[in-house]
């Protein structure tokens, strides 16, 4: 254990940029557990292993998919739990039984960039980021599975999208005044504005097919986003402007939840209910406990504390 903090600690010092960038889950995840009371010195007493693998492929470890695939998950990994930010159905590189997380965002930089909750919303739809990866992707059509250079390709120039490859300095900013925000897949299917969405309060568009989000405990995605298939991409259009205005504004309220903002986020000083609390509700199922310390109908957050008192054993 020791000779992990150090390598951490020399990890951080000699590239600052592990500590913010969207990967970082792997870094609080540690350090949370260095002062948690779930956590044992001794591994005799904490058999149960699992391992944060938050990149793109996850257990894969890998940007492009098909590279991925080939080289698999890692047999050292095959057999533990996974906490990791890729997830996918029926996918080679989500193991059965992995614990969906989501990206890291800065907490105090998105705070800084809140504006007034009464600011009109006067963009409908919102994206920015890359429609092709030409340095990757030469002929442009695996990247994104084709899905975003489809949103680029038929709205463009359509006075409803406000989309570009350019990344201003107000995009927080911007976010807070879009009614929608796509959320298309990458390399990967997750996206980082999975969680901007639940912090900024627009409505997800999130166009991946057979996609697996995280704490479905405490986030009800299906009623606070939209979800496109990617063959449907061109229909964008259609499918949001025939969304009836009191189903955007139920979906507007629910993203205003504290709780579930909460939930998305990997603070410096934990808190009840953040990320970390999410992740080991999802262990603490994997432990032994008797059946009536599982989440109820309706709760949001598992006793955790509840399971058999040598699972608590510090």
């Amino acid at each position: 254990m020791t000779f992990q903090v150090n390598t951490i600690r020399r990890l951080c010092k000699r590239t600052p940029r592990c500590l913010t960038h969207m990967f970082a889950a792997e870094i609080c995840m540690h350090r949370f557990l260095l002062s948690s009371p779930v956590r044992t010195l001794n591994p005799k007493e904490g058999a149960d292993h699992f391992f944060v693998v938050p990149h793109d492929f996850g257990a894969c470890f890998h940007y492009q998919e098909e590279k991925a695939i080939e080289r698999g998950i890692l047999p050292l990994l095959q057999h533990a739990t996974l906490v990791q930010t890729f997830g996918q159905r029926n996918h080679v590189c989500l193991k059965d039984g992995s614990i969906t997380v989501p990206s890291y965002a800065p907490p105090q930089k998105m705070q800084t960039h809140l504006i007034p909750e009464k600011t009109p919303r006067s963009i409908f739809v919102y994206f920015r980021g890359l429609f092709y990866d030409v340095g990757n992707d030469p002929e442009g059509g695996y990247y994104a599975r084709g899905a975003r250079a489809a949103v680029w390709e038929n709205f463009k120039d359509n006075p409803l999208f406000d989309i570009s490859t350019e990344h201003p300095t107000t995009y927080y900013e911007d976010m807070q005044q879009a009614v929608f925000c796509l959320c298309p897949l990458s390399w990967a299917p997750w996206s980082p504005r999975l969680v901007e969405a639940l912090i900024f309060g627009y409505i997800p568009v999130i166009i991946v097919d057979d996609i697996v989000l995280p704490f479905a405990d405490a986030i009800p995605w299906e009623e606070i986003g939209v979800f496109v298939d990617e063959k449907d991409v061109p229909n964008l259009d259609t499918i949001l402007t025939s969304i009836p205005p009191e189903v955007i504004l139920r979906k507007q309220r629910l993203l205003a939840n504290p709780s579930m903002k909460q939930a998305m986020l990997f603070p410096q000083l934990a808190q009840a209910g953040d990320a970390f609390h999410q992740v080991l509700n999802g262990l603490a199922r994997k432990l032994s406990h008797d059946r009536n310390v599982y989440l109820k109908s309706g709760e949001k957050i598992l006793n955790w504390t509840a399971g058999l008192v040598g699972d608590l054993k510090p």
